[in-house]
């Protein structure tokens, strides 16, 4: 039995949150795309996982130039997602089914298709439509050198000329994304009034709760302040760049003039006033990319947000020591202003867990270590199936990184294939027509059906998991991780006295003399064995143990 603590815990602090791409989890219609009434019909199977509550990536109005991240209306539901009425009732038939839901928010930049921006384009320099975006003049003769050095996040430059309504090559328009993506400038009042009455507009309906999308990007230095080494942070902010050392990140990505910048708090904690006014403890969770990543705690300071991922976490290496840093780091530096990790292993944007780490092992392995630690876990849809990235030809790729790049980066359409529900059904069951995105024959064995009745597959490990992860908080198990001496190669922490993790991150089996009895109660792969006070723990192995 575990030692009783007592505490006051919002839900979020512990959850299993489980994020749904909407496009590639389940097509209801037909039209080879998911979409709200797709996820609806799966509330059963989101429900059987165990999971606290479900993230959707957005589904609102956009022409969809980068899977829905350019939006042109955030108070509107995309046709090819359906109506209002279908986010609504999702909403209440989650919560019927004991989920809380979270919805993204993307507050960096709108669509170049959003009413404001082609206001912004019918009028002229100096306008107070220019004003809600960064509009400057070029450099050097005739104004046709962009304002600063920036590069975009999807390669290219930063900056894209407009045509003025006199037929003449005029101002740049920012778009540190791509160049269908202009950023907001939030030194405009009609820009923090917009999102603060979205904001208001989908908590009215009941949401839970906002992922806040590039959180860290809303403010800008001054436009014409040149970055030192603009192809070497466009490198660096690659979430695949799996195991590039915390401090070689943090020379490249500490003095970004367009991210972190100081006054970007004061946003967070005039929607932290927003949420706190709603019942039922609305929350927010930022997608914050800085380094050194001390600086990720300011944005969960007891006024502003409640959570803040951890990336660094995410891109690190299968080794006991860089996990141990990585953890240690996120506790610590987060401790300091009271507040609780989130992990995450991937997500939409980032290689899948299996492709990044080249094993299912290992990828069960982390699994099971992530799910042990405290604090709350993200699970990108497809991650409880063991998902590899999909192999995808290159005539079918979308993403705009992929365009931008003239193909070098092959983009983050791999981790966006459609999910396989069934193996024996067409597309494996994601949709009766043909998927957005090609779906491998691969992907059968991975297939829903397939896993439901293999106590061993990775779906049922997953349940198995989340399910006892609620057991033990009722157990009383601490909210305190200690680290604990073990053989090189070996994750060891303590959470209280009766519950221990042990992860072997080498090819070889290890022994670890716990120093007490204990017994296996979750291995992410067989083959444990219990001797005394040692234990065997396999290759590429995690294991939860009980005493």
């Amino acid at each position: 039995m575990f030692k009783s603590e007592k505490s006051t815990v919002a839900w979020w602090d512990t959850a299993v949150i489980y994020q749904v791409y909407p496009r590639s989890f389940k097509d209801s219609n037909g039209d080879g795309e998911g979409d709200l009434r797709g996820v609806i019909n799966e509330i059963p199977y989101l429900q059987s996982l165990g999971i606290d509550a479900i993230w959707l990536s957005p589904f609102f109005k956009s022409p969809n130039k980068d899977g829905g991240y350019d939006v042109s209306d955030p108070r509107d539901v995309d046709p090819r997602f359906g109506k209002i009425s279908d986010a609504e009732d999702l909403i209440e038939e989650a919560h019927s089914a004991g989920i809380k839901v979270i919805f993204d928010i993307v507050p960096n930049h709108f669509s170049s298709e959003h009413l404001w921006f082609k206001a912004a384009l019918a009028s002229k320099p100096g306008s107070p439509e220019r004003d809600r975006f960064h509009f400057a003049d070029g450099q050097g003769e005739g104004g046709n050198t962009p304002p600063n050095n920036w590069n975009s996040i999807f390669n290219g430059p930063a900056w894209t000329r407009v045509i003025e309504t006199d037929g003449k090559p005029g101002q740049w328009y920012l778009h540190l994304f791509d160049s269908s993506q202009p950023d907001l400038n939030w030194e405009n009042k009609d820009v923090s009034d917009d999102f603060e009455k979205t904001i208001r507009f989908w908590l009215d309906r009941g949401l839970d709760g906002f992922r806040i999308d590039v959180a860290h990007g809303l403010y800008k230095s001054d436009i014409h302040t040149n970055h030192r080494d603009p192809e070497g942070l466009t490198h660096a902010l690659r979430l695949d760049l799996g195991g590039m050392d915390h401090d070689v990140r943090t020379a490249l990505l500490s003095d970004i003039p367009f991210f972190g910048q100081t006054k970007t708090h004061e946003i967070y904690r005039k929607w932290r006033t927003i949420l706190d006014s709603y019942p039922d403890k609305r929350m927010a969770v930022a997608e914050a990319f800085l380094y050194p990543t001390s600086r990720l705690a300011d944005y969960v300071r007891p006024d502003e947000l409640h959570q803040v991922f951890n990336f660094d976490y995410m891109a690190v290496e299968w080794s006991a020591e860089k996990i141990r840093d990585s953890v240690n780091r996120s506790i610590q530096e987060l401790a300091g202003v009271g507040a609780i990790p989130s992990w995450v292993m991937d997500n939409h944007d980032s290689p899948r867990v299996v492709s990044r780490l080249k094993s299912e092992d290992k990828a069960r392995a982390f699994a099971l270590l992530t799910h042990a630690l405290p604090g709350a876990v993200y699970v990108y849809q497809g991650e409880e199936l063991g998902l590899a990235d999909g192999i995808i030809p290159d005539e079918a790729r979308q993403d705009p990184s992929y365009i931008r790049s003239g193909g070098k980066d092959k983009g983050r359409d791999g981790a966006r294939v459609p999910l396989p529900w069934n193996s024996k059904e067409s597309n494996f069951g994601f949709s009766t027509g043909t998927p957005w995105l090609p779906m491998h024959s691969s992907m059968k064995a991975h297939s829903a059906d397939l896993q439901e009745g293999d106590s061993g597959s990775f779906l049922n490990l997953y349940r198995t998991s989340f399910a006892l992860r609620k057991r033990l908080a009722t157990q009383g198990v601490s909210k305190e991780l200690v680290w604990r001496e073990g053989p090189e190669g070996i994750v060891y922490f303590t959470r209280g006295s009766g519950f221990s993790v042990l992860a072997n991150t080498t090819d070889a089996p290890i022994d670890v003399n716990v120093h007490t009895a204990v017994m296996v109660i979750l291995e992410s792969k067989g083959g444990a064995s219990v001797d005394g006070t040692i234990v065997t723990v396999p290759a590429h192995t995690t294991l939860w143990l009980q005493s």
